[in-house]
């Protein structure tokens, strides 16, 4: 039996669907294969990060995922303590979901959505576009590329080998990826940071057992230092209890995990345990992101520690950045070298966020290298050893907390396909986020009214923006059109757009983000649509973690485009 299909995807995680979701959104037709059933048992995520639920709000499912069965009213606080029944030594307080505000340079907060509450969000909607196909118990067998396809064998549920013909093929299928070990990738970094045990148990009393207020994430800390972790996984009455180990595998049973839980709350309680699945920390980054025809997203590229939240969230943003590149190539105006761009745009932001995981979790485990043992003894010496140790704690792990721009301020500082204008590359913090429209940067938000963000302009065709009315913008839509690239022009008469903006013309890109902007119309308007679709690209600078592929050429030089500015 052998069918086609435009795209084929492998692995129905979030990753998985958010990609198949946008490339149907988009009005390609694919199909997502998922070896399981895919319920779970052990949500790996549970923070919808801002950008991704700006891409939630794109695809029309923000209100889901915020109406999501999380408890509404459960405060977030992050906390630090011995146990329930035991010291505190401190927190940061967090409203609960209900009372949380968009930041200022958002139209959309982050979420509390666990992945057994995401995942069912994005396939409800992915099954609601006719162009995607989603097929639960089908495994991926092996692929062939060839110039100009792939040809992929799957067995079905029914237990039968399928032919499949697809242009492209993408790999979403987890940290032990089928596609990305048959193309031979190797991933670069840390294997092994930690391995860690997590049990989800379920207690209907849990807040009434002890004096501690309510929050999202408990770390307890003991003379050892820091040893497990508790989050409020749904807000009701299931939670997620992790212990935190070291380098060294061992195997817990029911019987430890369970004793590790009451040392948690600090006395015997009931509750049930639904499920325990051992894992490993890992810090690893795929070398390369794929050939001409087979690509690698989320876990397939990029594992990390889940503290900071990044995981997820950095792979949807790799769905998005390859689902409009994808869908050019099979509306043909995609340039011969767009779909080599992903790599080089996304390939440094996995380094970025993985490394700043790794980090986060240094901070968190700290207390294993330097703690008084005073912080446990009873009295007036012992309560200034706790103020002063909680205190210190607290402003430590405050960068992990507020990562505005972790989630918003990555920027294809070295893409290929982007127009630079000049500017110097901005500081990258952690804890603070400033808007810019400098090439490279995701678009800015900014309120039109009292609904309606500059974000919701942006998503399926190229965008110019136009700031000034005296400008006559014809030569750059004819341009598109000679090259068949989708292009609107968006007037904008608010003073408060264009200084966010920073020029009179800025173009951003299907994906939301600024690929070209200057005050002039370009002398060779074509020479930037070429630029911006792929056609002819950029020297990327080198980089050693930019490294090409022997054999192939990613990357050809500019050459014989008039300066725009």
């Amino acid at each position: 039996m052998t069918f086609r299909t435009q795209i084929l995807i492998v692995g129905a995680g979030p990753i998985g669907l958010a990609l198949a979701g946008d490339l149907a959104w988009r009005g390609i037709s694919c199909t997502l294969i998922e070896r399981t059933d895919g319920s779970i048992t052990q949500p790996k995520m549970d923070l919808i990060g801002p950008r991704t639920m700006e891409f939630c709000r794109r695809w029309g499912i923000a209100d889901q995922v915020r109406d999501c069965p999380y408890n509404p009213d459960q405060p977030q606080d992050n906390v630090w303590l011995e146990s329930f029944t035991g010291y505190e030594f401190g927190r940061e307080p967090f409203p609960a979901p209900r009372d949380a505000k968009p930041p200022a340079q958002s139209p959309v907060r982050r979420e509390r959505c666990p992945q057994d509450m995401f995942d069912p969000i994005l396939k409800k909607w992915v099954e609601g576009l006719p162009q995607a196909t989603l097929r639960y118990h089908t495994e991926l067998l092996s692929f062939t590329e060839k110039v100009d396809g792939v040809t992929a064998k799957l067995r079905n549920a029914a237990g039968q080998e399928e032919t499949v013909e697809a242009d492209y093929l993408v790999g979403t299928d987890g940290g032990a990826s089928i596609v990305r070990q048959s193309l031979g990738i190797e991933m670069t970094g840390k294997p092994a940071l930690t391995y860690t045990t997590n049990v989800i148990f379920k207690c209907n009393n849990f807040w009434q057992l002890h004096d501690k207020k309510k929050g999202y994430r408990f770390i307890f800390i003991g003379p050892e230092g820091t040893w497990s972790t508790l989050v409020a996984i749904d807000g009701h009455d299931r939670f997620r209890f992790s212990v935190v180990g070291d380098e060294t595998k061992r195997t817990l049973s029911e019987a430890d995990v369970r004793a590790l839980i009451v040392r948690a709350m600090g006395k015997e309680f009931d509750f049930e345990v639904l499920s325990i699945v051992p894992w490993v920390r890992r810090e690893l980054v795929a070398d390369s992101y794929g050939t001409n025809r087979v690509f690698i997203a989320g876990d397939a590229a990029h594992l990390n520690s889940p503290t900071g939240a990044f995981g997820m969230n950095t792979g949807m943003q790799d769905s998005v950045d390859l689902g409009w590149k994808l869908a050019a190539m099979i509306e043909g105006w995609g340039g011969q070298h767009l779909l080599a761009s992903y790599e080089p745009e996304r390939r440094p932001v996995a380094l970025r966020n993985v490394e700043e995981a790794s980090e986060n979790l240094r901070r968190m485990l700290s207390p294993r290298l330097k703690l008084s043992p005073a912080v446990f003894a009873t009295g007036a010496a012992g309560d200034v050893a706790r103020r002063e140790f909680g205190d210190a704690y607290t402003e430590m792990m405050k960068r992990e907390w507020f990562t505005l721009h972790i989630h918003l301020g990555y920027i294809y500082e070295d893409s290929p396909i982007i127009w630079p204008d000049g500017t110097p590359a901005p500081d990258d913090p952690v804890t603070t986020y400033t808007q810019t429209a400098r090439p490279g940067s995701r678009a800015p938000h900014v309120w039109l009214s009292s609904d309606r963000s500059t974000l919701d302009l942006f998503g399926r065709e190229f965008v110019l923006l136009k700031f000034d009315t005296g400008l006559h913008v014809s030569p750059f839509v004819r341009a598109a059109e000679q090259r068949n690239v989708p292009l609107k022009v968006v007037d904008l008469r608010r003073p408060e757009v264009k200084s966010c903006y920073g020029s009179k013309l800025v173009l951003v890109r299907p994906d939301g983000f600024v690929c070209w902007r200057s005050d002039k119309v370009p002398a060779n308007p074509l020479g930037i649509i070429d630029r911006v679709r792929g056609e002819v690209t950029a020297q990327v600078r080198k980089n050693p973690s930019l490294q090409k592929r022997a054999g192939e050429t990613l990357i050809d030089t500019l050459a014989g485009i008039a300066d725009s500015s």
